[in-house]
């Protein structure tokens, strides 16, 4: 099949995955597109009045000419570029959107970093340290670009030099949420940005559980690291048990609403995650072997990375009066090295590098 038949078939206007798939095990698809009345059962009124007046076929010459402009790829689902394991899912895409670089047989290799988009600070600082441990590993990580844990994610995977892929819900041309648009293009950069849905498609709320499908069918697992009881990242979950896929979970405080989603995965059998030596070994990775100096300031070496702490215990620890102790945290949070939690905590970032804020 040639990819601007694919793309002509998924700009059919009302046609379902599954109706688009079954059309495709029928035969050629060049011979269902040139006589569209034959298959009218799967494309529906509206589908065979759009073939037969061929506003799709000049829709998807266009698509793909304004693609090409934007630097953007457009990958059909039997392209020797299209990822495998996305392949195998009960129905996938049938095109892509794509803007870097794919990996076709990075399935094995990857890993979904989900959860919520109004995650707690320490939710992101864990998500971040998660993801830089993992890329360290050379595990790949998968995500959906949006505010939370999922640009968490994604920073802390470019944190540490690894390869990232953001799934959106939107066209690559309209950039969910807008000021992700630098971190997108970092991840481009040296990774991709991926979506199913055409240029100029706007972020619908009906889109999400068909992006979040892709990154499920993207990675051998999903890690969903804070999700409240009715989160988005609970359909990427389901999503991946579906597909056979691994799913793992981050506990939380059961008093925490934010905590709810993970903690009842957790309950209904997936693996407890601690960090990323959990999901390593879930999976059969080796660890990454980390060398940390000891910083040299006293108040970073009375934080553990990623544990947050309270002001005594850091006085304690550092040995410093309170007024230089208070005067140095407030340095250390303004330099984006250290991260004030609700409750008068602190936390330093896991790998030793500064919160960044989503």
């Amino acid at each position: 099949m040639e990819t601007i038949e694919l793309l002509t078939l998924a700009l059919v206007p009302g046609l379902q995955p599954r109706a688009a798939h079954e059309l495709l095990a029928r035969g050629p698809l060049a011979a269902a597109l040139a006589r569209p009345a034959d298959h009218g059962d799967l494309l529906g009124v509206a589908g065979v009045a759009a073939l037969s007046a061929g506003r799709p076929q000049a829709a998807a010459a266009a698509e793909l000419k304004r693609a090409r402009h934007l630097g953007i790829e457009v990958v059909g689902c039997d392209d020797h570029a299209y990822p495998l394991w996305l392949r195998r899912t009960h129905t996938p895409p049938l095109v892509l959107w794509v803007k870097g670089t794919l990996v076709r047989d990075e399935g094995a290799s990857s890993v979904a970093v989900v959860g919520s988009r109004a995650a707690s600070p320490l939710g992101r600082s864990f998500a971040r340290g998660l993801a830089e441990a993992l890329a360290a590993a050379g595990v790949v990580v998968v995500s959906g670009l949006a505010r939370g844990i999922d640009a968490a994610a994604h920073r802390g995977t470019l944190a540490a030099g690894g390869r990232t892929v953001a799934v959106l819900g939107s066209g690559l041309d309209r950039l969910y949420p807008p000021e992700h648009g630098a971190l997108a293009d970092e991840i481009g950069a040296t990774g991709a940005l991926v979506s199913e849905f055409p240029l100029g498609a706007r972020p619908f709320k009906s889109h999400f559980p068909r992006r979040n499908r892709v990154i499920a069918g993207w990675a051998r697992a999903v890690v969903v690291v804070e999700a409240g009881a009715r989160s988005g990242a609970l359909s990427t979950a389901r999503a991946a048990l579906d597909e056979g896929r691994d799913v793992m979970a981050v506990p939380g405080h059961p008093a925490e609403p934010q905590a709810a989603g993970a903690n009842g995965l957790i309950r209904d059998g997936a693996a407890l995650v601690r960090g990323a030596a959990d999901v390593l070994g879930e999976l059969g990775f080796e660890p990454a072997s980390v060398s940390r100096e000891t910083p040299a300031d006293a108040v970073l070496r009375a934080l553990s990375p990623g544990v947050p702490a309270a002001v005594d215990e850091i006085q304690e620890r550092s040995g410093l009066a309170l007024p230089a102790l208070l005067a140095r945290l407030s340095e250390l949070e303004l330099a984006g090295t250290i991260e004030r939690l609700p409750g008068a905590l602190f936390v330093r970032e896991v790998g030793g590098r500064g919160y960044t804020r989503p």
